[in-house]
């Protein structure tokens, strides 16, 4: 392992920001999968995520001069990808207002099949997980975003609210309220029709 990789995110943004690529790549392979999943449940479609990330980290790079070291890096980063998330939501609420609703199903960003789990056990938990999917991203975004970065990604609410610009008390409220929304919807999707 080099030097560069073992020197810490906020090590690593301040020499990004005097114009050092490398340690900005670094930064990028540190933090891409995860602000990739965490942009995938935001947006629920893959393309979209890839896409939002890839502006989040272009953005990340120009801003970098204003970059607070006295702030973990990753936090930084999730806020400026949720700002980009945003941005892209209305766009496709947008689309799918004009074009109308389409499926966004991605296989990869599906649960991958235990070699030990029946095919049958296995297209079942999928459509569980697609259906969680769906079901978060039809939560307001106040919701969605607290819900994604306490209860998926596993940041603590501080954190969570440093990145949302709102008190760690309003994410409790806010994820509190994702689950209750998320129960009622996954529950009516599970009672059968009449």
């Amino acid at each position: 392992m080099s030097d560069a990789a073992e020197r810490s995110d906020t090590e690593l943004a301040t020499a990004a920001a005097t114009g050092d690529d490398r340690a900005y790549a670094i930064l990028v392979g540190r933090h891409k999968d995860g602000l990739y999943r965490l942009l995938r449940r935001y947006l629920g479609d893959a393309d979209e995520a890839y896409e939002a990330a890839h502006e989040a980290f272009i953005a990340a790079w120009s801003a970098l001069a204003r970059y607070d070291p006295g702030r973990p890096f990753g936090a930084w980063l999730r806020t400026i990808a949720i700002n980009k998330a945003r941005d892209r939501g209305r766009r496709i609420a947008v689309r799918r207002l004009i074009f109308g609703s389409q499926s966004f199903e991605d296989s990869e960003a599906q649960v991958r099949p235990d070699a030990a789990v029946s095919a049958d056990d296995a297209m079942v938990e999928r459509e569980r997980v697609a259906e969680l999917d769906r079901a978060i991203s039809r939560l307001p975004t106040a919701l969605r975003a607290p819900l994604i970065l306490t209860a998926i990604e596993g940041r603590p609410q501080q954190e969570a609210g440093e990145i949302l610009g709102i008190s760690a008390k309003s994410v409790e409220t806010r994820v509190y309220r994702a689950r209750k929304l998320l129960a009622q919807a996954l529950d009516a999707s599970l009672r059968p029709a009449r």
